[in-house]
């Protein structure tokens, strides 16, 4: 198959529909073994410093993969930059389309993308609807991969985060990622729960930080609510696909998501949250908001590149730690 780029979570029903494999660029750069040498090759094409590494890392992803020649950036609802990253894709001969989330949410707008990102790739809507009865059976798996993990404690943070963070493309392999969703549930249905005293909730974009659910194990905490990952698996199991993405909280504003956040703070009792923020993101703006909405403590952490917790970030996330035991 064709392999089409995207920058974030997409109608990936569209292009499955068409015959392409969707390839999540975020996920091909933070799982490289060089990914903090592709934040410095693009910062050597000519990326400033103080932009987002995620940006500049997606950028190299996509010059250095040599099979990725189409990408489907997101221009409204998501990075602030994606603008400027599609000009200096085009710039390297990759053909860019882009996909706009209303900001008001509105139903007819979305799925004026929609039709639009359809006839661009040679598709049609009675494909696309077979494509998201299928992907809807295998969201519903992760979605009980999400259930073990706050109700049963059987799902480690890392588990709960990399199942959801992989139905942004299904690895773009649906069948095999389907398969490997089978056999985690069944590999810890009978295992022993995690014993983990501190209940935490992840919120903002996935961290930059290679080792943060790891580290937060060591130190007696499990997440049992990442924020954004749970959003890219779609969590409502909704049959209209339009109100599907339309009920993404991620693209539209920071307070739908926080009616989300709120919610699920009181239904998986969770004690703190962790909001991740990226450098240079204009998101960082966001935690103002959030402070002052959600009614439990909160840490504040910053990433840049890629790579392992720095000292004093491991610091102050043993002191909020402590606070909430």
């Amino acid at each position: 198959m064709t392999k089409i780029g995207i920058t974030t979570t997409v109608p990936v029903e569209i292009i499955i529909a068409a015959g392409y494999e969707p390839i999540d660029l975020n996920n091909i750069f933070i799982t490289s073994d060089e990914a903090a040498g592709l934040v410095e090759k693009a910062e050597e094409a000519g990326y400033p410093r103080n932009i987002c590494g995620w940006i500049k890392g997606i950028y190299a992803a996509v010059v250095n993969s040599g099979n990725v020649n189409k990408v489907i950036a997101v221009t409204q609802g998501d990075c602030s930059n994606t603008h400027a990253l599609m000009e200096t894709l085009q710039l390297a001969d990759i053909d860019t389309i882009p996909f706009a989330y209303p900001y008001d949410r509105d139903y007819d707008l979305l799925k004026l993308q929609m039709d639009k990102l359809i006839t661009s790739l040679g598709t049609d809507w009675q494909s696309v609807k077979n494509v998201h009865r299928r992907l809807r059976l295998v969201r519903q798996k992760v979605a009980e991969i999400d259930r073990l993990s706050w109700q049963k404690n059987l799902v480690s943070s890392v588990d709960n985060h990399y199942f959801h963070v992989c139905c942004s493309d299904f690895n773009g392999n649906v069948q095999k990622f389907e398969q490997e969703v089978d056999n985690y549930i069944q590999s810890v249905t009978n295992a022993s729960p995690h014993s983990e005293k501190l209940r935490l909730g992840f919120v903002g974009v996935p961290p930059i930080f290679t080792d943060l659910y790891l580290y937060l194990e060591q130190m007696g905490a499990r997440v049992v609510f990442n924020e954004v990952q749970r959003q890219f698996a779609m969590p409502y199991d909704i049959a209209d696909i339009v109100e599907q993405y339309r009920s993404y909280t991620y693209p539209y504003g920071v307070f739908p998501r926080i009616e989300d956040i709120q919610a699920e703070i009181d239904r998986r009792n969770i004690a703190g949250i962790i909001h991740y923020v990226q450098s240079f993101c204009f998101r960082q703006i966001e935690d103002m908001i959030f402070r002052q909405k959600l009614d439990v403590p909160i840490l504040t952490i910053e990433g840049d590149k890629p790579g392992k917790l720095d000292a004093r970030t491991k610091l102050r996330i043993d002191s909020f730690l402590e606070m909430l035991s």
